[in-house]
């Protein structure tokens, strides 16, 4: 939980908007200060999850050159990317602690 914490909130600038345990063994942090929300949820009773899914998670970023040299110079490599599939749209992907698949956009006017 702390590694998958400070990626959201360093990388990604989140805000702990609330953190709290419902039970002994688990623990629940909410990301975010608009409507949507980042849940990160710790529970001791479940095992390995699998993150091979296609699913991932999008976030805009005004320059896609910058946030790449940010993530490396803090050890996060690209995962896959970048991708240029149309002249306005330029993305990647990175992974967090967990593995899940953050999607970085720079969409151009």
């Amino acid at each position: 939980m702390e590694k998958s914490l400070e990626f959201y909130t360093k990388v990604l600038n989140l805000k702990i908007d609330r953190k709290y345990s419902p039970a002994p063994h688990m623990e629940l942090a909410f990301l975010g200060d608009g409507e949507t929300k980042v849940e990160l949820i710790r529970d001791n009773t479940e095992g390995a999850v699998n993150l091979e899914a296609p699913v991932s998670m999008g976030f805009r970023t005004d320059s896609l050159d910058k946030k790449m040299e940010e993530l490396e110079s803090m050890g996060i490599p690209v995962a896959e990317g970048p991708f240029q599939p149309t002249p306005n749209i330029r993305f990647f992907y990175a992974k967090d602690p967990d593995g899940m698949k953050i999607q970085f956009v720079e969409q151009k006017s």
